[in-house]
């Protein structure tokens, strides 16, 4: 089946509301068309007004970096997925592991932001992945079993394919550890045919699943290639318009 490749900046705690206009421009004039990828930005909370703007009538997309499960309510800096909608976001990444890591989110409570996120219509890019003592301990796949089947507790399958899921592996994220590329497509078949197990086979060749693990312009065109990885979740290389639109073309030329 032929999945269409999805290339995700997270841009983190980076860029003001001007910077980011300006960085979303200038990979507008690169990829703004572009159709056979789908590219997603996704700024800090204070910069997705302004960089909305820039997309507007553009093939690009608007993803947000988190938001609170709830509808509104006395949770002091939080965002609701209402309020997302207002500002024409359509993705939001949920669960990432600097979410787990710094903030202490549980599997149990990101299962709830990806319920309230398709009960808003957001799709989540749900990510997933095992830190280095994890791995070293030889529970990779025990971890992501865990956070995946967490996560999606409770989405029926017609919902299945609106989420994607990104892989992180969070010893190889800024550690300068970089995971081969058979060490990442073992853990993306293995999402994918824990998806099988859980709604069928069908289902799980449909769902997207991105490699979160410092993708960059050099590595990107071996690791796409792989059968079950459909795209990257970018951070470091997506805060650049270059290296990100490089990444996009190697997207494309993947297919």
């Amino acid at each position: 089946m032929i999945r269409k490749k999805v290339i995700a900046g997270n841009w983190k705690m980076n860029k003001t509301a001007a910077e980011g206009a300006e960085l979303a421009k200038d990979i507008l004039a690169e990829v703004g068309r572009e159709t056979s990828v789908d590219v997603v930005l996704c700024p800090p909370f204070t910069a997705l007004a302004a960089v909305g703007q820039c997309l507007e009538g553009q093939a690009v997309k608007l993803g947000a970096q988190n938001m609170h499960p709830e509808k509104n309510g006395a949770f002091t800096g939080e965002i609701s997925a209402e309020m997302l909608r207002t500002l024409y976001v359509t993705h939001v990444i949920l669960g990432h592991s600097e979410r787990r890591q710094y903030f202490g989110e549980t599997d149990a409570f990101v299962n709830k932001k990806v319920l309230a996120a398709l009960a808003n219509e957001l799709r989540p890019i749900l990510c997933v992945g095992e830190t280095l003592a994890e791995r070293e301990a030889g529970r990779t796949l025990d971890v992501v079993r865990r956070q995946t089947e967490g996560a999606l507790a409770g989405v029926k399958p017609e919902q299945l394919t609106t989420v994607i899921i990104a892989y992180e592996p969070v010893w190889a994220i800024g550690t300068g550890k970089v995971a081969t590329t058979a060490q990442a497509q073992e853990v993306h078949a293995f999402i994918r045919d824990l998806l099988a197990k859980l709604y069928g086979a069908p289902l799980a060749q449909k769902v997207r699943i991105l490699y979160g693990g410092s993708m960059k312009p050099a590595n990107a065109p071996e690791l796409l290639a792989q059968p079950d990885i459909d795209g990257g979740l970018i951070g470091g290389a997506s805060l650049e318009a270059k290296s990100f639109v490089e990444l996009v073309r190697a997207a494309q030329a993947a297919g």
